[in-house]
């Protein structure tokens, strides 16, 4: 293979990299809004466990991005989309689902791409942060479905319910040692 060759299959990865740091900088944010929101209404369960996905993103936002290092490349801190504020109970959970179902898919895109720019370094990375999405889908998806079928009920068991996650959280995939 030549080196612009190489070079250009790099960039590719890169290119695919920072648009999934910018994915994951957007749930950050989304989710830690949220996460206040669910807070400030009194549903700390929920609150708590937004909270903990927005750090397993974190951790994906700087995986990526320091693969992203490693290639030779710059991390973008952009968002790729925008925060959607204010959001009510029933809405947030459709809406994050929806947001992690569609991560998975990109991410199997992008994983295509690192296979036919030969990086499976790339690859296995978007495979296990994959893996982490599909938790987080799972998830929300189960939520959304409790608060459609028991609606108030649902909600009425999870209110002043505490939000703590405590001192030093792994996040919602990885919990912390002892768990």
């Amino acid at each position: 293979m030549a080196k612009n060759e190489k070079e250009a299959a790099r960039q590719k990865v890169i290119e695919v990299l920072n648009k999934a740091r910018s994915m994951e900088l957007h749930a950050i944010a989304q989710y830690m809004n949220q996460h206040y929101n669910l807070d400030d209404m009194d549903y700390g369960e929920l609150a708590a466990k937004v909270k903990l996905i927005a750090i397993d993103e974190m951790r994906h936002a700087e995986q990526f991005a320091e693969r992203i290092k490693e290639l030779g490349g710059e991390p973008t801190a952009d968002l790729a989309d925008k925060v959607q504020r204010g959001q009510a109970v029933e809405k947030i959970f459709p809406f994050d689902s929806n947001l992690e179902d569609d991560t998975v898919f990109t991410y199997n895109q992008f994983l295509n791409v690192c296979r036919e720019n030969g990086d499976s370094v790339t690859m296995k990375l978007f495979e296990a942060i994959i893996d982490e999405e599909q938790a987080h889908f799972n998830y929300f998806d189960n939520v959304n479905d409790h608060i459609e079928k028991l609606g108030q009920a649902y909600l009425a068991r999870i209110a002043g319910t505490p939000s703590s996650t405590g001192g030093f959280s792994k996040g919602f995939v990885t919990p912390p040692a002892g768990e």
